[in-house]
């Protein structure tokens, strides 16, 4: 038990399903998760329609008179000297934009994957939290999810020997023929397409067992291969395909993403010398994790197998989706005066960005102009 619990006064901009997601988790007693040491107050919605804004809050809190304070613009919400921090919900080319106007008016910020269209834009708000002195992180909450650190362990731990291949799909039926066009899975201007709506999932896992791992010496991928499918409708990206090879393990992932069929089942398997982990979908909030035992190094014959089940990503009956580890991870850091996260840092989200920036200069795809805000 803390001596003391850290309240942080939470704001957010964008009242959509994901900011949904994220209010309810974070409004729930953190005590039902085993967590004493801090808690989380919303304060503040801000939407660029009051009525919605309003309308989002009862709906999400199920209070018509919750005392948070509905805003019809972004910009009354960073005035609010109430607030804290800033939870970012809105599409990735926003992201930009809003995270300078937040850190810009001394609010600490929480931005939603993917941080921003390119590895430019992130450099330059990473830069501006520097100068600031403010916390800033984006929203990779799968990283935070218990599961993932069981996972983690599991290829760290040395018990089923060196890492050597990854596979990671997330993929969902968006049914885009019968979608509307400026959906924003579809919608170029608002950087639609499978990669950066999907492709931060299968590549988290990537992170998390290689560039994480204490053999890679937090050394990039030496190489990238990618390939995309686009869709006649829109020319974003349907499908993509991406290579990673990390030499200092001499391993490699393969990635995919896409929007016209569903993930595999199992969706992540990672291949190690003595043993394989198996991953039931979905691979951004893993339920069932299975481990194989191989017979020798490897061998193809499985001597043992363990299979454990998670709710939501945790290893006990929580309440809540599993949004609510990252918001306890942002209060802690803002509590001990850290700028950025050590599990989900700075470097990971720009190797995301780089990676990216890459995936889609071979695949050839170019947004709109304005889309990205640096280039």
């Amino acid at each position: 038990m803390a001596d003391s619990v850290f309240t942080l006064r939470w704001a957010i901009l964008g009242a959509g399903y994901i900011s949904g997601k994220f209010v309810s988790d974070i409004i729930l007693d953190p005590k039902t998760r085993g967590v004493t040491d801090v808690v989380h107050k919303l304060v503040a919605v801000g939407s660029r329609d009051a009525a919605k804004g309003k309308e989002f809050l009862a709906k999400i809190t199920g209070k018509d008179d919750h005392p948070a304070k509905i805003y019809g613009s972004y910009e009354e919400v960073v005035k609010d000297p109430n607030v804290d921090a800033v939870y970012i919900g809105v599409p990735h080319p926003g992201h930009y934009d809003l995270t300078t106007l937040c850190l810009t008016n001394g609010k600490h910020v929480l931005c939603e994957k993917p941080f921003t269209v390119n590895a430019k834009e992130a450099e330059a708000l990473i830069q501006l939290a520097k100068e600031k002195n403010l916390f800033l992180m984006e929203a990779m909450w799968t990283r935070f999810l218990p599961v993932a650190d069981y996972i983690s362990d599991l290829v760290k731990g040395g018990t089923l020997g060196d890492i050597r291949v990854l596979h990671a799909d997330l993929s969902g039926d968006f049914d885009i023929q019968n979608l509307p066009l400026t959906h924003r899975i579809l919608d170029p201007k608002l950087g639609g397409g499978a990669l950066l709506d999907l492709g931060p999932y299968p590549l988290v896992w990537a992170i998390i067992a290689m560039y994480e791992h204490p053999a890679n010496n937090k050394q990039h991928p030496s190489a990238i291969s990618a390939a995309m499918l686009k869709t006649p409708l829109t020319g974003v990206d349907a499908h993509t395909s991406f290579t990673l090879n990390f030499d200092q393990l001499n391993a490699q992932a393969v990635l995919t993403c896409g929007i016209t069929i569903s993930s595999p089942n199992p969706a992540l398997v990672i291949r190690l010398r003595k043993g394989n982990i198996i991953v039931d979908a979905p691979i951004y909030r893993p339920n069932v994790v299975k481990v194989q035992y191989l017979a020798k190094e490897g061998s193809d014959e499985v001597v043992k197998e363990e299979t454990k089940t998670f709710k939501n990503g945790a290893d006990e009956q929580h309440g809540g989706s599993g949004w609510h580890w990252q918001a306890d991870e942002v209060a802690r850091c803002i509590r001990d005066g850290k700028i950025q996260s050590d599990k989900w840092g700075w470097d990971k989200t720009l190797l995301e960005m780089k990676i990216f920036d890459e995936v889609r200069k071979q695949g050839q795809l170019v947004f709109p102009e304005g889309v990205e805000k640096l280039v």
